[in-house]
């Protein structure tokens, strides 16, 4: 019994000194060659990449070479600096008067997996839908019901909702955001034309790839905004928008929430515990109040200079954490990868 005290408690030690809340369930860390488990979700050792049921961030945490050969020329103080500029430029981003949330229950780490609701009440008490009507909201928010939830199950997109994605990349190139974000990046030499930042785009974030079975079943853009559904719990799903419209709906349940963060206006940061149509997510961090560029812009920011690693970002002076993780079992263009996931953060 000694034992098992002094391992669960050197275990929260170390999520605590990791400066995190959230560490992605499919993950290698600490687990480099360790023996194969068949009970175990993905797998770290040597034979991973042969059976092609790594986790995600096998390359990071377990490959020799990881991820540092292609992002040492943006340097951290150039991620806070681009950062703050399109902080600064979210003009699309909601005001204090457009949303009002009710937070309720806040609590600990250690009971985010315990599945109780402690929120009677919506976390949304008012929004301002007059938002929706901008074009990157509403062409954001055709994007969310393309998509099949559950893991496992192909993805076929009919030539509007080809098309629906098309409006969406049109529209946020249209803000002073996104073009902010691809000048950054063309002055560091990542794209040559604007056209060809919009083509990978389409690829990186709306790319389909498998996440079970083999199927076509899955993209960065589905499980990071519209979220997803692998082996009865909730993957992803980190947009405000599509929380509050699938909440309105009677669809999801606030339960509680285990970090608030220090922004006085929008956006705000919240760590939710939640419920969708019955499924549960355990800790879904979550950007409240901006526009759809503003994620999307940031997310990708630091998807190209951080793959697979932390991204430190200042957003309103309060300085804060984007995870990204690649998508490693296949690849698009010149071996360039998928998003897997992406989401913000406490630090």
């Amino acid at each position: 019994m000694k034992t098992w005290i002094l391992l669960i408690t050197a275990g929260i030690a170390c999520s605590l000194a990791s400066g995190s809340l959230y560490t992605d369930p499919d993950s290698c860390r600490g687990r480099c060659h360790e023996p194969y488990n068949k009970q175990d979700e993905c797998h770290c050792n040597t034979k991973c990449e042969k059976h092609r049921d790594c986790c995600e961030d096998y390359h990071m945490h377990c490959s020799k070479e990881g991820f540092s050969s292609s992002h040492d020329s943006i340097t951290n103080e150039e991620l806070l600096s681009i950062s703050e500029q399109l902080y600064k430029v979210d003009h699309n981003k909601a005001q204090k008067s457009d949303i009002n949330i009710n937070p309720q229950h806040l609590i600990s780490s250690a009971e985010t997996r315990d599945k109780e609701d402690h929120s009677p009440e919506p976390l949304y008490t008012y929004v301002n839908e007059k938002l929706f009507s901008k074009p990157t909201y509403a062409s954001f928010i055709k994007l969310l019901d393309n998509y099949q939830r559950m893991t496992g199950r192909g993805e076929a997109f009919s030539a509007e909702q080809l098309k629906e994605q098309e409006n969406f990349l049109q529209e946020v190139m249209k803000t002073e955001l996104m073009k902010k974000l691809y000048n950054f990046l063309h002055k560091k030499k990542r794209y040559s034309t604007q056209e060809e930042f919009v083509s990978d785009l389409k690829e990186m974030w709306f790319g389909l790839y498998s996440r079970g079975k083999g199927e076509e079943d899955s993209s960065g853009f589905e499980h990071v905004f519209s979220g997803e559904v692998k082996k009865g719990k909730v993957s992803g799903f980190h947009s405000w928008i599509r929380f509050y419209l699938l909440e309105k709906q009677g669809l999801v349940d606030y339960y509680s929430h285990n970090y608030d963060g220090p922004w006085a206006s929008y956006p705000d940061v919240l760590g939710m515990q939640f419920s969708w149509d019955g499924y549960f997510k355990e800790v879904g961090f979550a950007f409240i109040g901006c526009s759809p560029e503003f994620e999307f812009g940031l997310y990708t920011l630091c998807f190209i200079a951080r793959p697979g690693k932390m991204c430190r970002l200042s957003l309103g002076g309060h300085q804060l954490g984007i995870q990204t993780y690649t998508w490693t079992k296949s690849t698009y263009g010149n071996d360039k990868k998928y998003i897997a996931t992406a989401y913000v953060t406490s630090s």
